[in-house]
């Protein structure tokens, strides 16, 4: 099989179980931007010092490859079943929960707000939860369309939460102190 099929050359797109849609279709754009989180994240892993937040963060990018399949098929239509797909990685929305809580337990409590940075690796991890925040909104907008939408955005929003964590988590280990923001007046 080859990698071209230049079935794409003129900005449409083939879905998983049937249609073709423009390739600025809000569906694309969120399966899309659930591969942009996943590359992301991919390049976060390789900066990333500890093992326990790479294995963690290893097991989120196999979760969002099964989020964009479903992102990627669309509701069955009559005479059109839906294909087969992995099941949604549900469970792993409160594995993701006691992830945080076993990071917050190890975490001073927070008290100001945080910018992005630190560390290599928490840099890259808030890069993760902005990318994350985004395809959340897109699959937000996707709404009474997406069949499996209620579990992707919890899921998505927890994520979130998770990377935020872990980007603090990595400072702390790291001895890298989280960059608090400063209000400050203007001149």
């Amino acid at each position: 099989m080859k990698i071209y099929t230049r079935t794409g050359d003129r900005g449409d797109t083939a879905l998983f179980g049937g249609g073709r849609v423009p390739k600025t279709h809000p569906r694309v754009q969120a399966y899309g931007t659930i591969d942009e989180l996943n590359s992301f994240l991919g390049r976060a892993i390789t900066q990333v010092a500890s093992e326990e937040i790479r294995d963690r963060l290893s097991s989120i990018q196999h979760d969002l490859f099964t989020v964009g399949s479903h992102l990627a098929t669309p509701p069955a239509r009559e005479g059109r079943a839906r294909p087969p797909l992995p099941p949604m990685p549900e469970a792993r929305v409160a594995q993701m929960e006691a992830w945080i809580d076993e990071a917050e337990s190890e975490l001073a409590p927070l008290r100001a707000f945080i910018l992005p940075g630190g560390s290599n690796g928490a840099a890259e991890l808030h890069v993760c939860r902005t990318v994350c925040r985004r395809v959340e909104r897109m699959v937000v907008r996707l709404g009474p369309d997406e069949p499996e939408c209620e579990a992707i955005i919890q899921y998505l929003n927890r994520l979130s939460d998770l990377l935020f964590t872990l980007a603090r988590l990595e400072n702390h280990r790291a001895g890298a102190p989280d960059v608090e923001w400063r209000k400050e007046e203007s001149p």
